[in-house]
């Protein structure tokens, strides 16, 4: 996958919310379950702007999407595998979207994250927030014992059984970012079969559940990678409503 950005100038806006005592910004993550793709996308739109005008904080929204396969501004058509019609028998839906990036899959057991932030003043720099993604995913794999790793010239995260993890990115004018990264937590990877994932061919994909040979369930990765956001970037974690980590 890959990123995408508006064109623009740098925008005005309202600045950032006030940060915590020790002048970190804070990151207000938002558990929000099972949500369609077209809702999360209609989230995003809505955030994006009051983002950019300072009426929210920097925002982490963690998701999970029923089967959907999504084609980003680079996708090849040829890369989706699969019809209409055994799309339709397998349940999976096909949006086009305005991230980076080529074919991917979403669904059940994959976590999703969109991070709704600010980079202004100090991180005003394409390549280097996709390098950031990839290295809070490789910081949180290590949790797991896992060793996490970048690829030269592509885009994510991969272990030595498979890529394990995706980003494709948009960044609005004012350096305001939406879309994300998918996490393969519990998935089933038959699904990937019905594409070309990220168009990259002949590579395994993987999951934290296959390679530590038990299920992990999204309650355990939600707050790993959550955290390991929130450091990366240095931020202060929150969950609406209050001043703590997510659980």
């Amino acid at each position: 996958m890959g990123a995408a950005m508006d064109a623009g100038g740098p925008g005005s806006g309202g600045g950032p919310p006030e940060a915590p005592g020790d002048g970190r910004r804070p990151l207000e993550a938002r558990l929000l379950g099972t949500v369609g793709y077209d809702e999360g996308l209609v989230l995003q739109a809505e955030l994006v702007p009051r983002r950019r005008a300072g009426e929210i904080p920097d925002t982490l929204l963690l998701l999970e999407h029923p089967h959907v396969i999504t084609m980003g501004t680079g996708s090849s058509p040829e890369h989706v595998l699969l019809d209409e019609e055994g799309r339709r028998i397998l349940g999976i839906d096909l949006r086009e979207t305005g991230r980076g990036g080529d074919v991917t899959y979403h669904g059940p057991g994959q976590l999703v994250g969109y991070p709704i932030l600010d980079l202004k003043p100090d991180r005003k720099d394409l390549h280097r927030y996709l390098r950031d993604l990839e290295g809070a995913l490789i910081d949180a794999l290590s949790h797991w014992g896992i060793q996490g790793r970048r690829e030269d010239g592509l885009t994510g995260v991969w272990t030595d059984g498979g890529k394990i993890a995706a980003i494709g990115v948009r960044v609005s004018s004012g350096w305001i970012t939406s879309h994300g990264f998918a996490l393969n937590v519990c998935t089933d990877l038959s699904y990937f079969d019905a594409i070309v994932p990220c168009g990259i061919r002949d590579r395994e994909v993987t999951s934290l559940s296959r390679i530590l040979g038990r299920t992990v369930g999204m309650e355990e990765a939600l707050p790993v990678v959550a955290e390991a956001v929130a450091r990366r970037f240095g931020r202060i974690l929150s969950r609406p409503g209050t001043d703590g980590r997510i659980p």
